[in-house]
């Protein structure tokens, strides 16, 4: 179903997404199992397109579906991995991963063998992330890489039908990045779950999709869309190859292509560095 656009950003998906801006049309579509990474510049809309199917920012115009039913608001069927730490710090890692089953909605079907199956999912997903000796701690007590792991395990135990994820891995260092990286491609073949993933970082990007959606800057528009030549068995060492080097190229010189903010950043810069001083000299 096609959104029309009025004023602002408008979406529309039905594991099909239609994004807006303007007067022109993007299309980009999500198939099962489907790692779909997006990136752009700054400002650009990729998260307020994330939050939108989410449920968390309302669309000025148009409609946003999945599985052809409106999104109005959160749900179930969408989990969500913010970038900053968002661990509930009176919870432990256990209460944390399981929190979702606390929502009347998401209730094992209301009895005590469902609520059993929710309990043993949630601490599967935990200890899948390596976190089996960290049931009782609370979030000051971990690291930042094992706080994003308890929060995609949190998302992932409702079996959402799709993952969002805004820049989730940006503040950890890049060590741990790597680790979160391998983890999440390992999740992926054994959740089969879709993924809608935004991030600055092109290497990431290409390393963790199966297609790549480049925006323009704003108001945002899909420029162009990639489909990853490479297979789901991947390492880390793919990305010292020449068809990964090649294809970073490629995107790198896309952003670089596009049109920057309406002022002349060198003439602003010239004006600053030649404009008389105030400074009282001691």
């Amino acid at each position: 179903m096609v959104g029309r656009k009025q004023s602002g950003c408008s979406y529309d998906l039905a594991r099909e997404v239609l994004l807006l801006g303007g007067a022109e049309l993007g299309v980009f579509g999500f198939q099962v199992f489907d790692s779909l990474l997006l990136v752009g510049p700054s400002g650009c809309g990729k998260s307020t397109t994330l939050y939108a199917i989410a449920g968390l920012e309302q669309a000025t115009g148009g409609e946003i579906r999945l599985d052809g039913q409106p999104v109005t608001g959160p749900g179930h069927d969408r989990g969500m991995v913010f970038q900053n730490y968002t661990l509930f710090p009176w919870l432990t890692v256990r209460q944390n991963a399981r929190f979702a089953f606390s929502l009347a909605n998401n209730r094992g079907a209301g009895t005590a063998e469902g609520a059993a199956v929710d309990a043993t999912r949630a601490d599967s997903l935990l200890n899948l992330m390596g976190l089996n000796k960290f049931y009782d701690a609370y979030p000051r007590h971990l690291s930042g890489g094992m706080k994003q792991r308890v929060a995609i395990a949190r998302a992932l135990a409702n079996r959402p039908k799709v993952l969002l994820m805004d820049e989730p891995f940006g503040a950890l260092d890049a060590q741990t990045r790597e680790e979160m990286q391998e983890l999440l491609l390992h999740l992926s073949r054994h959740e089969k779950t879709t993924i809608l993933f935004v991030t600055h970082d092109v290497e990431e990007a290409i390393y963790l999709s199966t297609r790549i959606l480049v925006f323009s800057a704003r108001p945002g528009r899909i420029m162009r869309e990639i489909t990853v030549p490479f297979g789901p068995e991947r390492s880390l060492d793919m990305k010292l190859t020449e068809p990964f080097i090649r294809l970073k190229r490629e995107i790198v010189g896309l952003l670089h292509h596009v049109p920057g903010p309406d002022h002349d950043r060198q003439a602003l810069l010239q004006e600053l560095v030649t404009r008389p001083s105030n400074t009282v000299r001691l």
